[in-house]
């Protein structure tokens, strides 16, 4: 699967496929495709020690957070 992001292009928007996928599935300039898009949900994902620190702030301050994340 590739993943790519839309781009604006003059008055279009497109998203390209990287030549060595172009290369590898033999694929020809004016070859036409079916194209179904379906968009990417991408998370973060936190290293051990910045989960760590995260988790500590937290139990120190969760009052003070939850009051700005009221605001």
């Amino acid at each position: 699967m590739i993943h790519q992001q839309l781009r604006k292009a003059g008055n279009s928007f497109v998203i390209t496929i990287p030549k060595e996928e172009v290369e590898r599935q033999g694929w020809v300039m004016g070859q036409r495709f079916a194209v179904q898009l379906t968009p990417l949900e991408e998370r973060a994902v936190l290293s051990t020690d910045i989960r760590d620190a995260f988790e500590a702030s937290w139990e120190r301050n969760a009052v003070g957070y939850q009051y700005l994340a009221d605001r």
